[in-house]
């Protein structure tokens, strides 16, 4: 059967475009329409709040969800600010500035944060995902769904839209 016709479920790897809005209605990013994501669902490869609002759905949809932030990047917890090596910081800029997002290296992987105070070798950053405690909106074009490589289940991501990347 037609993996388009039969609806998003565990073992799909979906192909879609996006914007992602708060709650404001700011805009806070999009994706490229030359490179639109690829993921494997049933994985937890995204927000679950928004893999369970993509279930069943089909190629061609196009669809809203709003999470909470419960469903979507967690609840704000102020005890979260840390000091961290600036080499730890995988994000390169020649200045860094309170405020700015970045991406530091945790031993579970790299995690997005917000810089706070900026030393001469360390910086302190809130570990808080820098849309914690807000209410987000993903607005969603469904532009393929297929079944997952056999490869790709046991690594548990996609290879691309094709199944042929590796992407870590």
């Amino acid at each position: 059967m037609d993996a388009s016709k039969t609806g998003i479920s565990k073992g799909k790897v979906i192909t879609f475009q996006y914007i992602l809005t708060e709650d404001s209605g700011t805009e806070v990013e999009r994706s490229n329409p030359d490179e639109p994501r690829v993921y494997l669902h049933g994985y937890r490869n995204m927000l679950k709040g928004l893999e369970d609002a993509l279930l069943g759905k089909c190629e061609g949809d196009e669809i809203s969800v709003t999470l909470p932030p419960e469903k979507g990047y967690g609840i704000r917890k102020n005890d979260s600010i840390q000091r961290v090596p600036i080499k730890h910081l995988l994000t390169k800029a020649k200045r860094f500035k309170p405020g700015m997002n970045v991406k530091v290296n945790t031993r579970d992987g790299a995690r997005d944060v917000v810089i706070v105070k900026v030393g001469k070798f360390n910086v302190d950053i809130d570990t808080n995902h820098p849309l914690a405690g807000r209410t987000v909106t993903f607005d969603i074009v469904i532009e393929k769904i297929r079944d997952a490589t056999l490869e790709e289940k046991a690594h548990g991501h996609s290879h691309g839209s094709d199944g042929h990347e590796h992407h870590q």
